[in-house]
């Protein structure tokens, strides 16, 4: 019920925002804009799902639940912070494994870790954009003061799950 409340205060908010345009053309450019990331998302979603449920189901979930689940406590978690920087591909990739951990038996917290561990240090987006874009000094940096990250997320959401 709270994606749908979401979902429908964010489509008011952009039905709203759009008729705030100021004028037809802007309108038009912005619908086109709208439909062009639309297509361009939606058959990546789907994939990305389906891969989802056939890679859950490809799992060995005794050996997810060994490895990430509840039971693997803060090892689990380790590994799965370890595991997030090493996988390639974006967001589409990365959250279908995550969700496909999720549904084979890992904990929700190592899926957290794992997510939050991913989105912070990928190597793809380090190695393709960060160091080609803002230089070495700045991305260490940034890797560095990042590092408690993770750990700090995961903890959090221990404590709340």
């Amino acid at each position: 019920m709270n994606i749908l409340i979401g979902t429908v205060l964010i489509g008011s908010g952009a039905i709203w925002l759009w008729w705030q345009l100021p004028n037809d053309a802007w309108r038009s450019a912005s619908y086109r804009a709208s439909l062009d990331t639309f297509l361009f998302t939606a058959p990546r979603v789907i994939v990305a799902l389906l891969g989802a449920g056939f890679f859950a189901e490809l799992l060995p979930e005794d050996e997810v639940r060994q490895l990430l689940g509840a039971e693997a406590g803060i090892a689990g978690i380790l590994l799965a912070i370890a595991l997030g920087p090493l996988t390639p591909g974006g967001a589409f990739v990365s959250f279908a494994i995550g969700a496909a951990a999720l549904k084979a038996g890992a904990s929700p917290v190592a899926a957290i870790a794992y997510v939050t561990s991913w989105s912070l240090f990928s190597t793809t987006k380090i190695f393709a954009y960060e160091l080609s874009f803002m230089g070495r000094q700045a991305t260490l940096t940034r890797i560095l003061v990042s590092l408690p990250v993770p750990f700090v997320i995961a903890a959090m959401a221990s404590l709340t799950g």
